[in-house]
């Protein structure tokens, strides 16, 4: 029999729509088994963390044996793991004089309990998610049913991506939707490759403020200003990038 744990990984810098996949994902799932009772269940990983020794395990173990448990004795769930790294950090790469204890008693009950759930249950998905694969425990890796990459957005996907920006705000602004044509779009858009989708949508309402008129009234928002914006981003972006 093929060894499936019913987990899937989604690895990618931040900001590229992770988070937001898994959850479409979860809901186009439902859609086509059309089973009444799906359930999506978000774990917050940071929520389970405890600095006294053994809480962390102990919440771990709690959450799979019984909560998650639970909801696939009446259904079938998918369970997202945001930020999974936090829950499943790479042990070898742990300082026991950093780390407490229970940082590593804390993996082993997440690897203990997925073997365990995918034994009893075979309607329950999980969809981890990790900004840094490099610090997920590789036994939890190996786990995986398939790691896939999430990259930053191309610029055809830069693109689309300040398109629907522009639409959305012209359904209030209407003279923003024209920028789309304008003559400065092509090389904005040029300069937004290499920012994640997060970035392209802070560019915009970064655009919105950069100058006081524009700021008082949207629909003076010119291609001009997006071009600034946009500029400005990537310079931001490239500072970090040397900084690292």
């Amino acid at each position: 029999m093929l060894p499936l744990h019913g987990t899937i990984l989604l690895v990618g810098p931040p900001g590229t729509g992770k988070t937001s996949l898994a959850k479409g994902l979860a809901s186009e799932t439902a859609a086509v088994f059309n089973k009444s009772g799906f359930r999506l269940i978000e774990i917050d990983p940071h929520a389970l963390g405890s600095a006294m020794m053994g809480k962390t395990q102990k919440a771990v173990s709690d959450l799979f044996s019984q909560t998650i448990a639970e909801a696939a004795m009446a259904g079938p769930v998918i369970v997202l793991l945001d930020e999974v790294e936090t829950l499943a950090a790479d042990r070898s790469k742990l300082s026991l004089q950093a780390n407490p204890i229970d940082v590593h008693r804390a993996t082993d009950a997440v690897l203990v309990q997925l073997d365990a759930l995918a034994e009893t249950h075979n309607n329950l998905l999980f969809i981890a998610t990790s900004n840094f694969p490099q610090a997920v425990d590789s036994a939890f890796t190996s786990r995986c049913d398939l790691v896939l990459e999430i990259p930053l957005p191309n610029r055809v996907a830069c693109e689309q991506i300040l398109v629907d920006c522009l639409k959305g705000l012209a359904q209030t602004y209407k003279p923003i939707g024209d920028l789309a044509t304008g003559a400065k779009f092509a090389a904005t858009v040029d300069d937004l490759v290499g920012l994640d989708g997060r970035a392209i949508r802070k560019m915009v309402a970064s655009a919105l403020t950069m100058r006081k008129e524009v700021a008082v009234d949207p629909m003076l928002l010119t291609d001009s200003d997006l071009a600034a914006a946009a500029k400005a981003a990537k310079a931001v972006r490239g500072a970090k990038g040397e900084e690292r």
